[in-house]
């Protein structure tokens, strides 16, 4: 894990170094998966049977604030969650979403037309509403490969 780097961001944040705050961080840095709460107090759990869901919501969400982990709903009923990019070692992505399945991609592989449609998008969007954008969400919600197959054959 990054721990040095999330352990001083934490800090300079005035905000305490704690057994479950590491311990979430860490789960969201050994993982590709966008883990939803459940994932993550089982995983907590594993290492700090004393601490609570509770803990793990209050944890989340000022991590959240801080800027340190991404909050996501995906349309599945349940929160995922993911380091930002400046706290992980993933590079920008998108999400592709099986409506079928809720299998979560993702999505790197940008081609140049998409990058300059994102950047004239962006673009436009701050100077239309006079707003700095510094990032964004892309999520495509569809069926995979093996949903679409299997719709087939019914």
């Amino acid at each position: 894990m990054n721990g040095p780097r999330l352990r001083s961001r934490l800090n300079e944040r005035g905000r305490r170094v704690t057994a479950p705050r590491l311990v979430i961080l860490d789960s969201l840095d050994r993982t590709a998966k966008h883990l939803s709460v459940r994932e993550i107090y089982l995983r907590v759990h594993r290492h700090d049977p004393s601490c609570g869901m509770a803990t793990i919501y209050r944890t989340l969400d000022l991590l959240v604030q801080m800027g340190m982990v991404m909050k996501f709903d995906f349309g599945d009923g349940q929160t995922r969650y993911e380091l930002t990019e400046e706290h992980s070692r993933k590079e920008h992505h998108h999400h592709l979403v099986c409506r079928g399945c809720d299998t979560i991609i993702d999505y790197t592989e940008f081609i140049r037309d998409e990058i300059e449609l994102l950047d004239k998008t962006m673009k436009g969007l701050s100077r239309k509403y006079k707003f700095a954008i510094d990032s964004h969400e892309i999520v495509f919600k569809g069926l995979c490969e093996r949903c679409r197959k299997a719709a087939e054959k019914d």
